[in-house]
């Protein structure tokens, strides 16, 4: 099981997408070093393995590194959510050190001032680069992370390569999700037929890496990598709510970082209560609570459908993921 904690909403960039509307500014609601590792040791009493330390940009606490270490010592494998620009080598070295055992990486664009647009900062993607190289120097894996919009659609396969070839273990493409900032730039999600299209290639080009590819919001990828007999690691494309969810950095538990539904508060009701306990997440382990067309898919039980889309497009996030209508493999738009 995996988990994502929002440590922090602050911010050094001010990228287009970003889901948690991050900022340099101070949020003083934000659970402070005692509380944080309060909440570790419940989400380790919940039985969670891999917990994500991201943000906004985690490497704005001061605390981090000794965030990251008491994960450790609860035995939980605690790895990175960063844009990279902060992670020096020393600083690598530093997270190596406190348990850090991989960091996703943010590149939106390998042309350099296409990835700075994007993420609001000149030199950001130079700095980017430094933190990716800094990382692998030190020990650290490192996975990239890629928002596709439909400026970069083009350029995905592109990436992977490049992902490739600087030594990454892994490459997770992001299907924007219109939440947060991501609302203002929502021309820019893909439609049905391009979203469709992109998945399979890259799930088609999987057997030309050795990286492992993983494209994230986007649940059907397993259904079309079984039709394909491309072996994945995964056992469910969307797993929001059965085998991971979000905290924000204020406590809140909501579903996933896309999905904007409560399911309790750490600072009143103790992590692994609210795991175990919470209508919200009880509704979600459930076929039977499901409606629209994920209620009577076959794939459903290795897909799930998007229920951030789903909320999003409807305001119920039981509904059905508004691409279902393309989650069967159909030739024509291959």
């Amino acid at each position: 099981m995996i988990i994502s904690w929002n440590t922090t909403k602050r911010c050094n960039l001010y990228c287009d997408h970003c889901y948690r509307d991050a900022s340099n500014e101070y949020f003083s609601d934000e659970l402070n070093t005692y509380e944080g590792k309060k909440l570790i040791e419940e989400i380790s009493k919940a039985g969670f393995k891999i917990l994500i330390l991201s943000g906004g940009e985690p490497l704005m606490r001061k605390d981090l590194c000794e965030i990251s270490h008491h994960a450790t010592k609860c035995g939980l494998i605690p790895v990175l959510g960063t844009n990279g620009t902060l992670i020096s080598k020393d600083k690598a070295y530093e997270l190596k050190k406190s348990g850090i055992q991989a960091a996703a990486i943010s590149i939106d664009n390998i042309d350099e001032k296409k990835h700075d647009d994007f993420r609001k900062v000149k030199g950001s993607f130079q700095k980017a680069i430094e933190g990716i190289k800094n990382c692998i120097e030190a020990g650290i894996r490192v996975q990239i992370n890629t928002t596709v919009t439909k400026n970069n659609k083009n350029e995905i396969i592109k990436i992977i390569n490049w992902a490739q070839e600087m030594g990454s273990s892994s490459c997770h493409p992001f299907f924007l999700v219109k939440v947060g900032r991501g609302k203002n730039i929502q021309d820019q999600a893909l439609d049905e037929k391009e979203y469709i299209r992109l998945v399979h290639k890259i799930i088609d080009h999987q057997l030309n890496v050795d990286i492992e590819l993983k494209p994230t919001c986007a649940p059907q990828f397993m259904s079309f990598a079984k039709s394909k007999n491309i072996k994945m690691r995964f056992s469910r494309g969307c797993i929001a709510g059965i085998g991971y969810c979000c905290i924000l950095p204020n406590g809140e538990v909501h579903v996933c970082p896309y999905l904007p539904m409560l399911a309790g508060d750490v600072k009143k009701t103790p992590f692994h209560v609210i795991w175990k306990k919470s209508s919200v997440f009880q509704r979600l382990r459930e076929k039977e609570n499901y409606k629209g067309s994920c209620r009577n898919c076959d794939h459903f039980s290795i897909c799930g459908g998007c229920r951030a889309r789903a909320y999003e497009e409807t305001g119920d996030y039981m509904m059905g993921d508004p691409l279902g209508k393309y989650c069967f493999v159909r030739e024509e738009i291959k």
